[in-house]
């Protein structure tokens, strides 16, 4: 099952063919790589009209952008009732993931519906990047404590909450996730939800290794037991080439045995305008019942 991000207006994905993907952030067009793109395209995605840049891989890893055309060093788009800052950044990320928008509107909904019983949630999003589901929870009524390893992503996050109106409500972290997961059992704070969107790999502020199937199972047990009696959901997102959805559906389901709920998995993407689907990753989610 694809659950696909299909309330956006200011980004469309126009193309995609021979490991590129076309999409429109706003008014400006970026040719970006995608592994997933081994299908041949239907057009020359390079000689698409008005195309503002494309990042090219580097055979040494790596790689840049290269611009046709004069860009702002940033802009705004927005969804629904967010905005985000949008700047071309190394290693082809603009800043912001919009498939992501699938789960923003499921972790929003289930927020909201405790709004109604005069619940705040409190929420715990690790690996939080530039806030994108940090902004859209706090903007459907949860505290969130937003924990990242990189300065400049948390710092960014603060950007794009105060571009979507929000003032309070955040809390953000600078740290590496593990530690301060156990940090936080050892203080016995406890929290409606918890959000995380693991790299394959990566380091904290302290050099400290992350491998993601080496991790995750034991960081999710950690996390479950931050988890407050009542709690909302436990959301697990991953871009990790062949990690399966069912992986994610087993960690979570194993992670909370005992509570009552239940565990969907699903593949998370975005439509295209030639008609197709363009997945984008995995996700896994717990919801108390």
């Amino acid at each position: 099952m694809i659950k696909l991000a299909e309330g956006w207006k200011d980004f469309a994905v126009l193309a995609t063919g021979d490991g590129y993907k076309l999409e429109r952030w706003g008014e400006i067009l970026l040719l970006r790589p995608d592994p997933q793109v081994i299908w041949r395209a239907q057009r020359d995605l390079f000689a698409y009209p008005s195309l503002s840049a494309v990042y090219r891989r580097s055979e040494k890893g790596g790689g840049s952008w290269e611009y046709f055309r004069p860009l702002p060093e940033s802009w705004n788009i927005s969804y629904r009732d967010l905005t985000f800052k949008i700047k071309p950044m190394g290693f082809k990320h603009t800043g912001l993931f919009p498939e992501q928008a699938v789960n923003w509107e499921r972790t929003g909904a289930l927020i909201r519906e405790a709004g109604k019983e005069g619940r705040r949630p409190k929420i715990l999003n690790l690996f939080a990047y530039t806030g994108g589901a940090t902004v859209a929870m706090c903007k459907a009524g949860a505290e969130v404590v937003h924990v990242d390893a990189a300065k400049g992503m948390v710092e960014r996050a603060g950007e794009n909450a105060r571009l979507s109106g929000i003032g309070s409500g955040i809390r953000y972290i600078v740290d590496d996730c593990k530690k301060f997961v156990q940090r936080e059992l050892r203080r016995g704070n406890r929290y409606d939800g918890v959000v995380m969107d693991p790299p394959s790999y990566g380091r904290g502020p302290g050099g400290e290794m992350w491998k993601i199937e080496d991790e995750l199972f034991s960081l999710t047990l950690q996390c479950a037991q931050l988890l407050s009696d009542n709690a909302l959901f436990f959301l697990i997102n991953s871009y990790t080439t062949g990690l399966q959805p069912t992986v994610l559906e087993n960690i979570l389901t194993l992670a909370l045995k005992g509570r009552r709920g239940k565990v969907e998995a699903y593949e998370v993407g975005i439509p295209t305008e030639e008609g197709i689907a363009l997945p984008c990753g995995a996700g896994g989610i717990f919801i108390h019942e």
